[in-house]
């Protein structure tokens, strides 16, 4: 990817301005992403109207961290929800799967985003409310329904996201900065030591998306921009992306060279037009398509 060709500013679509807009994933040849807080599934609306509102596939009583496809139930997810995993059913329903964060006692934590592999596992962050230093963790539930903690210590996970072949997970400790890369055993999900792919001087970490040349994008929360690193770690793009939160991305659209941002207005005292608003732009990288969750119990 050349540096000599500008990415164009960001354009905003469709008229909702999320609390905190992330997971965004392109699947079944459309976007579908979630208002974490608001525990709402959404996705763009039949057509080409760019303009109107998303439209609401489920509604969760909890925090709807993100969620992945489930191979053969055609409308269903796996979600990162509450404190643990569900289920998301075409209809809207759920059926709870694992409580992975429930009453422990130190702090209250929710679920982050999530991601399969293209093993057909899913991978999900927890967190606490308050960003308790520390006090979030990396789960994996692997296809027969087990799940194991993988990773502990960790203050906001975001991602995990998975290279082209699988075998390699960029997951971001937000707080921190940082950008950690780790070899995956494709035969049991298990992690390497870690390495550090990459830290910010500004800003912080957020969703992330790899695209089919190995290039990983980042959305910067804080700083109002979207990064894009080439394999080694080296920085080749920035795109200003007119909200100060960019929360998730993917990159999608029928050649898969679409970039989507979303964004947040929570815990901004003033939020601006265009906070919480999800953005377009073309890039010239396509991306890598939607993992499935691939139950074996299906």
């Amino acid at each position: 990817m050349s540096q000599s060709v500008p990415i164009p500013q960001p354009a905003p679509r469709w008229s909702d301005r999320l609390e905190l807009g992330e997971g965004i994933r392109w699947v079944g040849g459309t976007i579908v992403l979630v208002d974490i807080l608001t525990g709402r599934l959404l996705s763009a609306p039949e057509g080409d109207d760019r303009t109107g509102p998303l439209e609401v596939l489920a509604e969760l009583p909890v925090p709807l961290g993100a969620v992945a496809p489930v191979e053969g139930r055609p409308g269903s997810w796996i979600a990162a929800a509450g404190t643990g995993f569900c289920l998301i059913g075409a209809d809207g329903k759920t059926e709870r799967l694992a409580c992975l964060e429930e009453g422990r006692a130190r702090v209250p934590m929710r679920m982050n985003d999530a991601a399969a592999d293209p093993f057909g596992r899913f991978w999900a962050g927890s967190m606490s409310y308050d960003e308790v230093e520390g006090a979030g963790a990396l789960y994996r539930m692997d296809r027969d329904g087990t799940v194991t903690k993988v990773l502990e210590g960790i203050t906001v996970p975001n991602g995990p996201v998975f290279g082209p072949d699988g075998t390699t997970m960029f997951l971001a400790d937000s707080v921190r900065g940082v950008i950690r890369k780790y070899l995956v055993a494709p035969d049991t999900g298990e992690l390497g030591e870690p390495s550090v792919f990459t830290t910010l001087d500004s800003g912080s970490p957020d969703g992330m998306a790899v695209d089919m040349e190995g290039g990983l994008w980042t959305a910067v929360w804080g700083a109002g921009r979207v990064h894009r690193y080439l394999p080694d770690g080296t920085l080749d793009r920035v795109v200003r992306v007119p909200a100060e939160q960019p929360a998730g991305i993917c990159l999608g659209g029928a050649d898969g060279r679409t970039l989507y941002i979303t964004s947040a207005r929570v815990g901004l005292p003033t939020p601006g037009p265009l906070d919480g608003a999800v953005f377009e732009a073309r890039v010239e990288v396509p991306g890598l398509p939607t993992a499935q969750y691939r139950p074996e119990w299906v």
